[in-house]
């Protein structure tokens, strides 16, 4: 699958954009807050109906209009798709595929897979859980509709859960319904847990050959799910919680809790690990997530990289550039300098300023 074009209106800095993209690779450039990122977040959410930055749709639609849309063309195999999306401030999006209206936004997942790689990507080995399992989850959503709908439920029962327990403080009664939504928990919660022990076996068997060769053959890189509670015991240890939810107001035990691990040698780098091993886990990790679309998905995504080769060494340059010959890339950067000039084939050129994008023929 790749993206033929896309077109926006009133999407934050754009009044109106059409962009048509090369099926290899494309060169977005430009000072920095010209709005170079904007268009790979727009890509981003419509394949996935999110931000990779975590924006809500009110924050996305320019300032003074109530609605931004987004179409995207995309073709595999010489068929053509559009998506439109509509992101409302004051209502849920609308999307449709081909013209015709989607009941639930997660009927676009899995349409089209990308793979966004930023700066910030860089510390998802150092940073907290939360950015861990919103990795795993994102990816797992493309590449898994079950899973996807396991998510949710899940997601929409801990809320009610959290919700029943702040309403017993005034209604201790409430208590006798508790059950009820544990056994449910308990049922969507254990699919999720085997799902991701299944992601970390798949990851693990083609993050270690990329990792070894991005160290020189020196690391050998492994990933542990660390789930927050066994799927067999997930019911059993939400009842024996029960007390201490209610003081808390909250629930302790579950998926939302757990974590992922990386391992060099006997060292957890996530904890213990050098800038530079934290750095190589986190390009390795990237990596192998395009492989593993692969695999699963039988398709290549569309891999978006923004302004992250400026954070790279150039053995990590070297060997990011040669693993994206087969695979439509999208790159944003600050200037077009000799490296990006020489070292890898470019396709297509634009230079972004102000909002404004311009097609560079010739360079």
């Amino acid at each position: 699958m790749i993206i033929k074009s896309i077109e926006l209106a009133d999407y934050r800095n754009y009044g109106c954009l059409s962009l048509e993209f090369d099926r290899g690779t494309n060169i977005l450039y430009g000072d920095n807050a010209q709005g170079k990122t904007n268009i790979l977040e727009a890509i981003f959410v419509a394949a996935t109906t999110k931000s990779h930055r975590g924006a809500k749709d009110r924050e996305i639609v320019a300032f003074g209009k109530e609605e931004a849309h987004i179409r995207t063309y995309l073709e595999k195999e010489a068929v053509e798709t559009r998506v439109d999306m509509h992101l409302r401030k004051s209502k849920s999006k609308g999307i449709a595929i081909d013209g015709q209206k989607i009941k639930k936004a997660a009927d676009l997942m899995g349409l089209c897979n990308v793979v966004f790689f930023s700066p910030e990507d860089l510390g998802i080995i150092k940073n907290g859980p939360a950015e861990r399992r919103r990795f795993v989850d994102m990816e797992l959503c493309q590449l898994d509709s079950l899973y996807l709908y396991n998510l949710n439920h899940y997601n929409r029962i801990v809320n009610q859960r959290n919700k029943l327990l702040k309403d017993m403080y005034m209604n201790p009664d409430l208590k006798e319904t508790l059950g009820v939504w544990d056994m449910q928990l308990a049922s969507f919660g254990s699919k999720i847990i085997q799902r991701r022990k299944l992601f970390g076996e798949q990851l693990n068997e083609i993050i270690y050959g990329i990792h070894r060769k991005l160290s020189g053959d020196r690391e050998e890189l492994a990933v542990h799910y660390e789930p927050d509670v066994e799927a067999e015991d997930f019911e059993e240890k939400l009842r024996a919680n029960q007390d201490r939810d209610i003081r808390a107001k909250m629930t302790s035990v579950g998926p939302h809790r757990d974590d992922f691990s990386f391992i060099i040698g006997d060292i957890d780098i996530r904890r213990f690990g050098s800038q530079g091993q934290q750095r190589t886990a986190a390009l390795s990790l990237k990596l192998s997530e395009i492989e593993l679309v692969k695999k699963i998905a039988k398709d290549a995504p569309i891999l978006l990289l923004d302004d992250v080769l400026s954070e790279l060494d150039s053995n990590r340059q070297n060997y990011l550039l040669g693993s994206i010959g087969d695979i439509q890339t999208i790159i944003t950067c600050t200037g077009l300098d000799e490296f990006v000039k020489h070292r890898f084939e470019i396709n297509k050129v634009y230079q972004v300023s102000e909002g404004t994008v311009a097609c560079m023929n010739g360079v």
